[in-house]
């Protein structure tokens, strides 16, 4: 009797007639009735008045099996009744014995109020997480360690083609093409044994799906683990990205078309600029060199005593000589003919030199120079980015000192060209000379290089500019 009173579930004795003979004290607290209110009561007052008849009916079986014990509403949780009205689920097992002929019925039940409860929950939740599973826009598919299907959304049928009824079960290899399962299985493989909770799949490169009708397609992929029990399981999270695949290729397309189209608009505007610097240089240096030589023979054949006109024919020779260094200063920063008599070491040394005694600024040179002959587009890139550099530093950059840099490393022509002047913001959308440094930037990415600038205000700029030398850079 000790054992029952100390019990932690309740414990309800009922003799033939239903009635209650033993109430232990779990019993009181669940049913919140004290053991002098329900001795000898009818075992209904605890059951809701709908069961009533049906549980008295099932005792009332249950005696006339003989069966010693049993299990009470093993399909489904009962109602009870507790004192104040309110009911409550309870698990309860059943059993039997005489004594002195009585037969007596006793009920061991518990309160599963907190874990129906519970359940519910749980229902709920997993049914909001079918919901949005079964809404999402991605295809979601779960695996088992062994990659057979276990989960495969509406998503997941559309995108396949398969109806989630017949991919159940099946190897996720059948929606990856021949060539790549057995590297897809090796990943998830070793993905499982990292312990990692979820990363993106084909991180560096678009993942092939494949169509049930055998079309295959892009797609992006993020896998995640979890284990339930002892058992572990992979869901993939799926997005068709056929779309922006083929857009990205057309925007791809369309950058090296106007790619080709810059260099040739560059060597175009180049060739026409040779052509009018040779012109300038050959048919209206030599008209003006003509002139000047006539006033010359003029001066020497009149009058030293008209000095009117003396004076005037050496305002003409002076004019003159100006507008030829006018005339070879333009055609040079068309065109340097040295560039191409003589080669870009010349050239970058006489623009350097030009630069200086132009503006003062003291200018450093130094180049690496292999001795290599460089193709046309690079000699005249190379030439047109210092020529930039210098222009830029003369107009923005305040400055007393500059140098420029030219070296080949690493299979690349690095330009280097640095100023101690006032620098300026990197970070400012449109700095001063953007239209300048926006030249420099086209141009070496036309011949797949780049440009970086360092500055600071106060510290001066540093432009780099790297030029990968590629067979056809090396002129033959």
């Amino acid at each position: 009797m000790l054992i029952v009173e100390s019990a932690m579930d309740p414990i309800i004795a009922v003799d033939e007639a239903q009635r209650i003979v033993l109430f232990n004290p779990a019993a009181e607290r669940a049913f919140r009735w004290s053991r002098e209110a329900v001795i000898g009561q009818p075992l209904d007052r605890l059951i809701p008045e709908r069961f009533r008849h049906v549980h008295r009916q099932h005792i009332e079986r249950f005696g006339a099996t003989g069966t010693t014990s049993r299990r009470m509403g093993a399909l489904s949780a009962l109602s009870a009744l507790r004192a104040n009205g309110e009911e409550f689920p309870i698990e309860a097992s059943i059993s039997q014995h005489v004594d002195s002929g009585a037969k007596f019925f006793t009920v061991i039940l518990r309160d599963i109020t907190e874990r129906v409860r519970a359940e519910a929950l749980l229902a709920r939740s997993e049914a909001q997480l079918r919901g949005i599973v079964d809404s999402a826009m991605d295809a979601i598919i779960t695996v088992d360690e062994s990659q057979h299907i276990v989960m495969f959304n509406a998503a997941a049928e559309q995108m396949f083609g398969w109806p989630q009824s017949e991919a159940i079960g099946v190897p996720l290899a059948t929606f990856i093409p021949q060539r790549f399962r057995e590297a897809h299985s090796e990943h998830v493989r070793r993905f499982g044994e990292t312990g990692v909770s979820s990363r993106r799949m084909g991180a560096l490169r678009v993942v092939k799906g494949i169509h049930r009708n055998g079309d295959e397609f892009p797609i992006d992929a993020s896998i995640s683990q979890h284990t339930d029990g002892a058992a572990k399981f992979f869901t993939v999270i799926l997005r068709d990205v056929t779309e922006r695949v083929a857009a990205e290729q057309a925007l791809l397309r369309s950058k090296e078309e106007l790619k080709v189209l810059a260099s040739s608009a560059h060597q175009a505007r180049e060739q026409e600029q040779h052509r009018i610097a040779r012109e300038l240089h050959d048919e209206l240096g030599q008209a003006l060199t003509a002139l000047r030589m006539m006033v010359v023979w003029v001066r020497e054949r009149i009058d030293d005593n008209d000095a009117d006109l003396i004076g005037k024919l050496e305002r003409m020779s002076e004019l003159l000589r100006e507008t030829i260094a006018s005339m070879r200063r333009i055609s040079s920063e068309l065109r340097p003919l040295i560039l191409d008599d003589l080669g870009l070491v010349p050239a970058i040394e006489t623009l350097v030199e030009r630069f200086s005694d132009r503006t003062g600024i003291a200018c450093e040179l130094m180049v690496n120079d292999t001795g290599q002959p460089l193709a046309d587009a690079y000699k005249t890139a190379v030439f047109r980015i210092v020529q930039e550099s210098l222009t830029n530093i003369a107009k923005h950059a305040q400055a007393t000192q500059a140098e420029v840099i030219i070296a080949e490393v690493d299979g690349e022509i690095v330009i280097t060209v640095s100023d101690n002047g006032v620098g300026f913001a990197v970070g400012d959308s449109r700095p001063q000379n953007s239209r300048g440094l926006l030249g420099m930037r086209e141009r070496a990415y036309l011949l797949g290089g780049r440009l970086d600038i360092l500055s600071e205000l106060g510290k001066g700029t540093m432009l780099e500019i790297r030029l990968p030398l590629a067979s056809e850079a090396v002129a033959s």
